[in-house]
């Protein structure tokens, strides 16, 4: 049986998963897209030689980008989702009944007509009447907002390439204009444990532009440092308060989840002065 190795640009191991058969492969306007099946895992998207979903566990990552934010709002109604192409994302947000309108913003088209076909059930909330689905740039959607949305969720790859554009204060000051009073934006940032600069590098860059800021971390075993985070910028609320307490039907979020994945206060004031001790 052939091997798929992961080309993770920032990871200092390698991820070696089996190949039971290849899907698909082609190279879009913006990156090489590929899907391939393995026994444990079952279906997988890679980008550009990184992994983004598998079947088995997709659900633990888009979850947790999702829910966290939209529960610490009082009554989501217009949400913006930036990337995530697979549709994974766009799906949990939609289980918030108070949801009246998702912006789906996705660069590359190819992204999202692979998903519909080959991850079903990830992409299952795309057609929806509620989901509007533009393919562009997500800094430059933002610009064109004024105060009208209730939370932002990025969900980009890697923070390189055209992702860049979405972990600059620029881009997070469109974001903040385009916020509700009550408005919160949430991006990955991605592993404590292999990326803790970066992790602290977009921390510093969201208080640059919000009055409150937060991490709350996630296990996800097929994304490098397997120990992920996500970062939290928010114009007021305290995102680790729920406030929408409507009940969803998950696999893995709780509002105990909830409650504990945020850093405790001593955890999180050594890792933003570098006193972390790794």
């Amino acid at each position: 049986m052939i091997k798929f190795i992961e080309k993770d640009p920032y990871a200092p191991i390698q991820y070696a998963y089996e190949v039971s058969r290849i899907l698909y492969r082609k190279k879009s306007p913006f990156q090489e897209i590929m899907v391939f099946e393995n026994p444990f895992f079952g279906r997988i998207m890679v980008l550009d030689g990184v992994v983004q979903i598998t079947q088995r566990d997709e659900f633990f990552y888009h979850e947790m980008l999702a829910h966290v934010v939209l529960a610490a709002h009082p009554a989501p109604k217009s949400v913006v989702v930036i990337g995530g192409g697979d549709g994974g994302t766009v799906r949990e947000v939609l289980k918030h009944r108070s949801v009246e309108k998702v912006y789906f913003i996705e660069i590359d088209k190819e992204v999202i007509e692979v998903s519909r076909k080959y991850f079903p059930t990830v992409a299952v909330g795309m057609n929806d009447k509620r989901v509007e689905i533009k393919c562009m740039d997500g800094a430059e959607f933002v610009k064109s907002r004024k105060a009208d949305i209730d939370v932002v969720i990025v969900d980009s790859t890697d923070i390189v390439g055209f992702a860049k554009t979405l972990f600059t204060k620029k881009f997070f000051r469109s974001i903040r204009e385009c916020l509700t009073e009550n408005g919160m934006v949430v991006t990955l940032s991605e592993s404590l444990h292999f990326h803790k600069e970066l992790v602290v590098e977009v921390q510093k860059t969201l208080q640059s532009v919000f009055p409150v800021v937060d991490l709350y971390t996630a296990p996800i075993a097929t994304y490098a440092g397997n120990w992920w985070t996500f970062s939290i910028g928010s114009r007021g609320l305290d995102p680790r308060v729920i406030r929408n307490t409507g009940r969803i039907k998950t696999k893995y979020y709780s509002p105990d989840i909830h409650k504990n994945s945020f850093l405790p206060g001593d955890m999180y004031d050594r890792l933003l002065s570098g006193k972390m001790g790794w």
